[in-house]
């Protein structure tokens, strides 16, 4: 692999920050008329990409954000959107209804969880359906 130049790392710093070809070349020096055309050429060179990809690399591990916090985080938003709340009449006092939270950031949540789990992926159809037990089905041996 080719070794980069001053200048096309500098590139690779700006169009990490920006996404925009023409700006980090600008921002990293190149004097051309067609800076959209160097940002093309810069981007179809392997040895640019796979820094880009490095640098990125970098970046995601150095948040040291674990897998088990996101999931945390994610039920934690869940359950509390999703928990159900009083409503109350114009003097405050409880009028014996119930109201989720917030419904929409709740579901959004667990579209999250799911996605992050793996529950969505149809390569992994393996799931067993789910028996519905009720008191009148309820077998002292099944407890």
């Amino acid at each position: 692999m080719k070794r980069l130049t001053n200048q096309q790392k500098k590139f690779v710093t700006e169009y990490i920050k920006s996404l925009n070809g023409e700006l980090s070349a600008k921002l990293a020096g190149y004097k051309s008329k067609n800076l959209k055309e160097v940002a093309q050429k810069l981007l179809s060179n392997n040895s640019v990409i796979n820094e880009i990809k490095l640098q990125i690399k970098r970046q995601i591990s150095s948040l040291c954000v674990n897998k088990g916090y996101v999931v945390q985080k994610l039920l934690q938003i869940a359950e509390f959107s999703l928990t159900e709340e009083d409503i109350l009449d114009k003097e405050g006092f409880p009028t014996g209804k119930k109201k989720l939270r917030d419904t929409s950031a709740g579901l959004k949540a667990l579209e999250n969880l799911c996605k992050y789990l793996g529950f969505n992926n149809p390569e992994e159809e393996d799931y067993k359906p789910a028996k519905i037990i009720t008191i009148s089905n309820l077998d002292k041996d099944k407890i």
